[in-house]
């Protein structure tokens, strides 16, 4: 049914026409079924998540809530099509154009669609911290992958995203500490017989939707198997503690602009220099000597820089 354009809207024709092709291949009659659906004009509507629009008063963990609603809504992709090219190596700014056009086709999508929808949707909540955490499992003799965006609130982490399983893509930012987040996900997947393998962090994404900036989606890589318990554990928090720090210090006041420094001196060097003591009213021809008057001498103490 979701092949259906949701709510007759205009889709781009190379996402429609790569998942036909995939229906002609996998199916015995996919051309056929693909021209009769083309050709349908009975087909219900089916309904399009609206995009979530929140109130400068709607606290954060709900709106990460409504965001994670939304991104299930959107429903994952079980065609083993992916409608959405990713390339990690873009810059931002062309990745949340990326993710425009997600919330436009209203397609379903896989995790990390999921999570460039997430980094979209959360760009105004500046006192949101958001980073990709990746995840290598073993089950059955095969490799998984899987992708969340991190989240920290307050000093609480947690997690969005999109998986098969329900314990494998939200949490909610109660966590405590990064460690505490990722062995929440960890025993999640031994619920589901799989062994975590390897561990992926990357560093905080920045809140401009016009940086050229890539995403570093891999600052640390953490393998399960050369790692005991407590240095897990400790390489966790290192990598949270290095976040902090990167977020510290680009949070100071920006430096100013070559042409703001040119405009701009300090009341003590304006003092002190000595175009501000030859001023023009002060010239006199050469040769010329007049003894300090102690009354004709500017008061220093009251002078003022306009800035």
């Amino acid at each position: 049914p979701f092949f259906v354009n949701r709510g007759g809207l205009p889709v781009d024709e190379p996402t429609w026409e790569r998942m036909w092709r995939h229906v002609g291949r996998i199916h015995p009659e996919g051309d056929r079924v693909a021209q009769r659906i083309r050709g349908a004009a009975d087909l219900p509507k089916i309904p399009i998540p609206s995009v979530p629009v929140f109130q400068p008063s709607t606290p954060i963990p709900e709106r990460l809530e409504a965001v994670q609603r939304y991104i299930r809504e959107l429903q994952y992709n079980h065609t083993g099509t992916q409608f959405f090219e990713i390339k990690k190596s873009r810059p931002l700014t062309g990745l949340m154009d990326l993710a425009k056009e997600m919330t436009k086709e209203a397609l379903p999508i896989k995790c990390l669609e999921a999570v460039i929808l997430g980094i979209y949707l959360t760009n105004n909540m500046t006192t949101l911290d958001r980073f990709p955490i990746s995840f290598k499992t073993h089950f059955s003799g095969n490799y998984f992958r899987h992708i969340v965006l991190g989240v920290n609130f307050g000093g609480r982490y947690g997690a969005l995203g999109i998986s098969r399983r329900e314990e494998l893509m939200y949490k909610a930012p109660v966590f405590r500490t990064l460690s505490e987040l990722i062995f929440d996900f960890e025993e999640a997947y031994r619920r589901c017989w799989h062994t975590l393998k390897k561990v992926k962090l990357g560093h905080c994404v920045s809140h401009d939707p016009h940086s050229v900036e890539q995403i570093e989606w891999k600052r640390s890589i953490l393998d399960l198997d050369k790692l005991t318990r407590e240095d897990f554990r400790k390489e966790l928090e290192r990598h949270a503690r290095d976040m902090r720090l990167k977020i510290g210090k680009g949070t100071g006041p920006p430096s100013p602009t070559k042409d703001r420094k040119k405009d701009v001196s300090s009341p003590q060097r304006g003092q002190a220099s000595p175009h501000r003591r030859n001023s023009r009213g002060d010239r006199r021809p050469s040769g010329e000597k007049k003894p300090p008057d102690p009354k004709a001498m500017p008061d220093l103490n009251g002078y003022q820089i306009r800035v």
